[in-house]
């Protein structure tokens, strides 16, 4: 089983969700913390250490290091701000 590590901005993203969202994001973390290169998951254009999974209309952003999940940022999916705060370190 994987360790899960959030960046401060993954961290606060999931405090303001609404309970069901909430839910569904962490449901897809904590799958992740067993198999973290799923059938869904897509490597990042430009990026090949990075990984991301959509859950809904959400999108999670994220890399294994070691025995590592790091949760680097999670965002919308139609909306491009989540790659903005990728690239600007999470």
């Amino acid at each position: 089983m994987y360790k899960l590590d959030f960046t401060k901005t993954a961290g606060k993203f999931l405090q303001k969700l609404p309970a069901k969202q909430f839910r569904q994001i962490v449901t897809t973390i904590f799958r992740l913390r067993k198999l973290p290169e799923p059938h869904d998951a897509n490597q990042l254009v430009g990026y090949p250490e990075y990984l991301r999974v959509d859950i809904g209309e959400y999108r999670i952003i994220y890399r294994v290091n070691g025995d590592t999940v790091k949760i680097c940022v999670i965002g919308k999916r139609n909306d491009s701000e989540v790659y903005k705060r990728f690239k600007r370190g999470g």
